[in-house]
């Protein structure tokens, strides 16, 4: 499906760049799936996280960017949202090797065309903690439960085995 398409702008030449030119592939080729799910793993920095994080969040920038320029140069970009998570937060405090361990609550980033911008909460304190980590003020079960409600169009509940307030 993907071999006959020309992408529109310059891809960046790492694993993930590679997978997104891949899905906008796949997207513009016509094909009926509904959501393509790709990993960019290292950031789990427990030590040196200044560098490891610097390269890997340039990584993520260029690859999300060149996959937005692209589907807006085949007219897909009003119908593809792009949702980036982790599992896991970051304590806010650096630890002795100068990383950080899990901590509770992390940012979600939500993009496409027809995405409506802007920040969801209040910025987070870095003074105000819970036990060392952000107080999370969205529960990102209300994302998924937005996402799959309004985007999906389909009933959030059985998915995420419960009701939550959309965002």
């Amino acid at each position: 499906a993907a071999q006959s398409y020309t992408a529109g702008v310059s891809y960046p030449d790492s694993a993930l760049g590679q997978k997104m030119r891949t899905i906008a592939q796949l997207i513009d080729a016509g094909l009926t799936t509904s959501v393509y799910y790709v990993q960019h793993d290292g950031f789990d920095t427990h030590a040196q996280q200044a560098p490891s994080h610097e390269v890997l969040l340039r990584q993520w920038s260029e690859a999300i960017t060149a996959f937005m320029h692209d589907l807006q140069q085949h007219d897909h970009a009003q119908r593809v949202c792009v949702t980036s998570f982790s599992e896991f937060g970051r304590r806010v405090a650096e630890n002795a090797s100068a990383g950080t361990d899990h901590g509770a609550a992390g940012p979600m980033f939500v993009c496409g065309g027809g995405v409506r911008p802007g920040f969801i909460g209040d910025q987070p304190s870095l003074t105000d903690l819970d036990d060392g980590d952000l107080k999370f003020q969205v529960d990102f079960r209300s994302v998924y439960a937005t996402i799959l409600k309004d985007w999906l169009g389909v009933e959030p509940e059985p998915i995420l085995g419960g009701s939550y307030d959309t965002v």
